[in-house]
């Protein structure tokens, strides 16, 4: 085992190369070979690969009969062009590790390092690199692998650095941690006419006018309470980039957004049924589909517990969290296994996550991967 310094020289620089070479969500091919790689140098007993996509997931065994306690990161990354002088930007243009997620996995990789030398006294640990959390299909395709079956944990725990908190502190609570949200793909369809005779066509002009008013109203934001909803327009598009032909299709696009799934689903059925009846006044036909679709994410008390004994052991700052108005799917795990997600302050006046010029902050890693360790004892000794 090398020396803590040279332990942690070790994990920046894989946290580095993985920040150089990012990929988006479902590419994470090279990534995971990457991550894989890595784990079998640390001796795990077993390296699953190819779950749910690109996923790749190390077991550590301990000796004796126990739970499976599964800590997860994410592989993908974002695609948005990263500015910024380091030497460790990304390599790719318009794909830029702007999330964290590299750092995220190098704290599990420095776990890794630590079970290599060290196996839990009973029970199992398994460190799962998750890929696609940033379109919200990742976990969904992880639990439906008929190969995570064999990996079903009792216990669940995630992170999420979280720029604005103090660098090292944490934010922790008990219920919902994120909204659920869904991005909402509204198609319209009348038909063309010449530019000059638009009243040979059936424009969606009017329609699409009423519905950039009327979807924003049904959710408007506020305060994080039970009763939160919010709709955002995101994109909308007429016809073609023609002067010659009055349109005769056209699309919206909205994100929607609650605290809880129930809220979400009447959001949703007001949504559509506010978008039948414009079209229908209009004379159009419709369709409506959902993409990037998140679970609201919710904190078990017993995880919680668990993590704030843990962080008590490692002198860890932690404070009670509010919701978060961004979605994760985590949450998806809630339903196989006791969960738990904190999140880990980057720095008050850091980069905030998605911006083109944000980085992980490499301090982070010794003290995201110390909880989860501390995690690891106290359940599995």
């Amino acid at each position: 085992m090398p020396t803590p310094d040279a332990l942690l020289a070790e994990i920046v620089a894989f946290r580095r190369h993985l920040h150089a070479h990012p990929e988006i969500s479902d590419q994470e091919a090279a990534t995971a070979h990457t991550v894989a790689e890595f784990l079998r140098g640390c001796g795990a007993d077993e390296v699953v690969t190819g779950l749910g996509g690109h996923g790749v997931a190390a077991v550590f065994a301990g000796a004796g009969e126990g739970p499976t306690l599964l800590i997860r990161s994410e592989l993908d990354a974002l695609p948005i062009l990263e500015i910024g002088e380091r030497e460790h930007r990304s390599r790719r243009d318009g794909v830029g590790h702007l999330c964290g997620h590299d750092g995220h996995s190098a704290i599990l990789a420095l776990v890794a390092r630590w079970l290599g030398v060290r196996r839990p006294a009973r029970g199992r640990v398994v460190l799962l690199f998750q890929p696609a959390e940033e379109t919200g299909e990742g976990a969904a395709r992880i639990l439906a692998d008929p190969a995570f079956a064999a990996l079903a944990p009792d216990y669940a725990f995630s992170l999420h650095n979280l720029p604005g908190l103090p660098l090292g502190e944490v934010a922790l609570r008990t219920g919902p941690v994120n909204c659920a949200s869904r991005g909402m793909r509204v198609s319209l369809r009348g038909r063309t006419a010449h530019a000059s005779m638009p009243w040979d066509g059936v424009s969606p002009l009017s329609a699409v006018a009423e519905m950039l008013a009327l979807l924003p109203s049904l959710g408007t934001g506020g305060e994080l309470d039970e009763a939160f909803q919010l709709v955002t327009v995101t994109h909308a598009r007429l016809g073609e980039p023609a002067f010659g032909i009055s349109p005769g299709e056209a699309e919206v696009w909205a994100t929607l957004r609650a605290l809880r799934d129930e809220r979400m689903d009447a959001l949703c059925a007001r949504a559509e049924a506010g978008a039948r009846a414009c079209a229908e006044r209009h004379g159009l036909g419709v369709e409506i589909a959902y993409d990037d679709v998140f679970r609201h994410c919710e904190n078990h008390p017993d995880a919680v517990a668990i993590l704030r004994a843990a962080m008590d052991a490692r002198s860890v700052v932690h404070r009670p969290g509010e919701p978060m108005y961004p979605s994760e799917d985590f949450g998806l795990f809630a339903s196989h296994a006791r969960s738990a997600m904190f999140f880990l302050g980057a720095g008050v006046d850091h980069p905030r996550l998605h911006n083109p010029d944000y980085d992980f902050p490499d301090a982070l890693i010794p003290v995201g991967a110390g909880i989860f360790e501390q995690v690891i004892r106290d359940l599995l000794g």
